[in-house]
C-alpha cells in the first residue's frame, strides 16, 4: 500500500495505491492520523484501492472519529464498484461523504 500526501487548496489529499486490509490497515491509519488538524479537511482518493478488508474499514472509520473530534471533515472520491458496494452493505457511506472525481470533492471541501 501506498499513500501519497499533497495540499490542494486547503484540502489534504490522500491518495491511496494497492489493497487496504489487514497487513497495511495499520500503516495506512498511521499515516492518516497524521492529516488530523483543528477544523482539517481531507480527502481520500481511493481510485487506486483495488481491495478493503474490515480492518481497512476500522482504519477509515478511526480517521473519521478523529477528524469530526477536531471540528473537520473527511470525504471519498473514487470508489470501485466493489469497495462502494461494500461499504453501501456494511454502513460506512453513511459516516463519509462521497464524490465521483476528485475535482468534484476538492470543490465540496473547499466550500466548507
Amino acid at each position: 500500500m501506498n499513500i501519497e500526501l499533497e495540499q490542494m487548496g486547503g484540502v489534504m489529499v490522500a491518495t491511496l495505491y494497492g489493497e487496504l486490509d489487514g497487513r497495511t490497515a495499520p500503516q495506512v491509519q498511521e499515516k492518516l492520523l497524521t492529516l488530523l488538524r483543528p477544523n482539517g479537511r481531507a480527502l481520500l482518493d481511493m481510485s487506486g484501492v483495488s481491495y478493503i478488508s474490515s480492518a481497512g474499514l476500522r482504519a477509515l472509520l478511526m480517521l473519521y472519529r478523529r477528524m469530526a473530534a477536531e471540528d473537520g471533515r473527511v470525504a471519498l472520491v473514487g470508489l470501485a464498484e466493489n469497495i462502494r458496494d461494500v461499504m453501501v452493505v456494511t454502513g460506512f457511506l453513511e459516516f463519509f461523504d462521497d464524490y465521483a472525481t476528485l475535482p468534484e470533492g476538492l470543490a465540496a471541501l473547499a466550500g466548507h
